[in-house]
């Protein structure tokens, strides 16, 4: 037998094996059922893609308490309000007796639909000391799922017969007073001032609340008595009936001497009043010296996201409902400016533009509807913070540095805005004060925030334009007064061609933060929470201006003695 026969005799023994082995294989297997699909073919599993990472959870910053219940207000603002239930849970646990957690819970919880754990929270706000009326004052839409239960039902009828808000002094002049409130509802208010005096009869005033102001309104009284002490009621009618009225609030203020009359005074400054509970007694520290005004130049609540009204009017509501505040300005006439922080965000500018970014009108009005300045700056035409008034003869220039602040890395950047600068430099022409006090709400000093542009440092030009005109037109008597640093400062300014000027600084009337002393200032403080007082007297032969720093605590800190001479 060949080699080549026997290969072909082996390789087809193999086949015939292998074959017969197939066969035996494929007989123990079922017959394809064709009312069952196919199994799929199994693959091998894929390895699982990595989860994403979730965010960590918001963290309660006891540090900066005003941030707290304003973080929770954002995520309810953004469609997460459970998220917000669960960060003030957290903050509760922290805080037990807070009743302003309790509060925001309350928001959250009606926004996630719970209205009984929400009217718990409520009555929770109420127990720990809350007023009532926090809940009537807003935010009214995030509320209103709770209207219609009964226990909001009874706080409304309970305060339908109370202010919310105020009153508020406003300017008190030798003849005028602005007294500021905020109701429940569309009413008729009527206010009435009274001396006991027949020389100063009796003046009354309607005014009429609406809802697309917030709720609030402004009583005005004309043809006052010079240098009188007055009594003002405020009461709503019963049933639309003016001969039926129920008592709101009642106060006193006193009356101005004549314009130009030589006066002694003292007024109370600072900024930087971040919503602080455990900080909230300075408003009764303040209270305690007596003043005649209250000065607020920037950082006055804290808002920092001017597109949200949410946001704002929240800021306001928690300020004015706290009983230290009310006390306060129930009796002391308050005049305002706006900084970063309630324009807008940290550092921030307008731009020149009036009506953008477009959240800056609305900025304007909000702002409007919860302060009674004389006026705000060129009225609904050229909107703006900035304004002016005496108070004897001590003439007080506040000015707006945000609302037309452009970048000011830019060419020729410009605090103030052309329309502004304009004014002031009338202004200036036409005072008869002895003291003229220029109210920034940034400081003066070039160096009281490093190299920082936010100050007058990233304005270099403009501050020298503004001093050179004193100096062109042998402007005497001038003052400077600031805020925004977070401790109280005196600084001298040196002028090659005029005398130096003085810059009384204060911003950290409650505020947690804190910054750090400056060497270079004549003094400088942040130990404890502080407030400027400065009392004028131009009834002296050689009239003066007194600067002490107070603490929070009422502690004497530091204090100056200018003379009127020392400023010429």
């Amino acid at each position: 037998m060949s080699y080549r026969y026997s290969m072909i005799v082996l390789l087809f023994s193999l086949s015939s094996v292998i074959s017969c082995a197939h066969a035996q294989q494929d007989a123990k297997q079922p017959a394809p059922n064709p009312a069952q699909p196919a199994k799929p073919e199994v693959k091998p599993a894929k390895p699982d893609k990595p989860k994403p990472k979730q965010p960590k959870p918001k963290r309660v910053n006891l540090g900066q308490f005003k941030r707290i219940h304003q973080d929770a207000l954002k995520m309810i603002e953004n469609g997460k309000a459970e998220q917000a239930v669960e960060f003030l849970g957290r903050a509760a646990e922290k805080l037990p007796e807070d009743p302003e957690t309790q509060f925001m819970l309350t928001v959250a919880l009606a926004q996630t639909g719970d209205t009984d754990a929400a009217v718990a929270a409520m009555k929770k706000a109420i127990e720990l000391g809350m007023h009532p009326t926090r809940f009537i004052a807003g935010p009214r839409d995030l509320l209103k799922p709770i209207h219609e239960s009964d226990a909001y039902r009874r706080i409304a009828g309970q305060t339908t017969n109370t202010l919310v808000n105020g009153p508020m002094l406003g300017q008190v002049t030798d003849t005028e007073a602005a007294i500021w409130v905020r109701a429940s509802a569309e009413t008729v208010l009527r206010g009435s001032v009274s001396a006991g005096d027949a020389d100063a009869p009796t003046r009354t005033v309607d005014v009429q609340i609406k809802k697309d102001r917030d709720f609030t309104g402004v009583f005005k009284f004309t043809g006052l008595k010079p240098n009188t002490t007055y009594t003002y009621s405020l009461v709503k009618p019963l049933g639309g009936d003016l001969k039926n009225v129920r008592e709101l609030e009642t106060g006193t203020f006193s009356t101005l001497p004549a314009p130009g009359s030589g006066h002694k005074f003292t007024l109370a400054f600072g900024g930087g009043a971040g919503f602080v509970p455990q900080h909230e007694h300075v408003w009764t520290t303040i209270h305690k010296q007596k003043p005649d005004a209250l000065f607020l130049l920037g950082d006055n609540v804290y808002i920092d996201l001017p597109q949200s009204e949410y946001m704002q009017r929240y800021c306001y509501y928690r300020r004015y409902a706290r009983p230290e505040w009310r006390k306060l300005v129930s009796s002391t006439p308050v005049y305002t400016i706006w900084d970063d922080h309630d324009f807008a965000t940290n550092d921030s500018w307008g731009g020149p533009e009036i009506d953008q970014p477009v959240w800056k009108r609305r900025v304007y009005e909000i702002y409007r509807e919860n302060w009674v300045n004389p006026y705000y700056g060129g009225g609904d035409d050229q909107p703006g913070c900035w304004h002016d008034f005496y108070i004897g003869d001590v003439h007080f220039i506040m000015l707006d540095g945000r609302y037309y602040r452009t970048d000011p890395r830019i060419e020729n950047p410009s605090m103030l805005g052309p329309a502004q600068k304009k004014w002031l430099f009338e202004t200036l022409a036409k005072s008869k004060g002895t003291f003229k006090v220029l109210c920034s709400p940034v400081p003066w000093t070039f160096v009281a925030k490093g190299d920082s542009r936010d100050t007058w440092n990233g304005f270099k030009d403009e501050r020298n334009e503004i001093f050179d005109y004193l100096s062109d037109n042998k402007v005497e008597g001038v003052v400077l007064m600031s805020a925004d640093r977070h401790r109280s400062d005196l600084w001298r300014i040196e002028r090659e061609n005029g005398y130096a000027l003085y810059e009384f600084n204060s911003s950290r009337l409650t505020n947690q933060h804190v910054h750090g002393t400056m060497k270079t200032a004549i003094f400088s403080y942040n130990k404890k929470q502080s407030f400027g007082l400065v009392t004028f007297d131009t009834t002296a032969k050689i009239p003066t201006v007194r600067y002490q720093v107070m603490s929070i605590d009422g502690e004497l800190v530091n204090e100056i003695l200018l003379s009127r001479d020392q400023l010429k």
